[in-house]
């Protein structure tokens, strides 16, 4: 049986040689979209995502990096300015 979902990522700590791809699979879409915001996070390669063995298409693809990178910066500004995340969507428009 395959999993629903699988990220196929990179360290992309090495600048001189190819990166080596890892995948992680999950069941859960909302775990899926937690740990692009991780790659994100951390600066790490991201190339790809599968749902059911096939790739995503570019629209849903991107959807899941627009919404992890939304709540990673929602994550950062309220850290930065110790503000909650109700004061944070209100004043800067992120959804977390």
């Amino acid at each position: 049986m395959l999993t629903k979902y699988c990220v196929i990522y990179s360290l992309a700590f090495r600048k001189h040689s190819p990166p080596e791809h890892h995948e992680y699979y999950t069941d859960d879409p909302i775990t899926c979209e937690d740990f692009v915001e991780n790659i994100l996070r951390h600066g790490m390669g991201l190339h790809g995502i599968r749902r059911d063995g096939v790739e995503l298409p570019q629209k849903e693809f991107d959807r899941i990096v627009k919404v992890a990178a939304s709540s990673a910066a929602s994550k950062l500004i309220c850290t930065s300015l110790k503000i909650k995340s109700d004061e944070e969507r209100f004043r800067f428009g992120f959804s977390s």
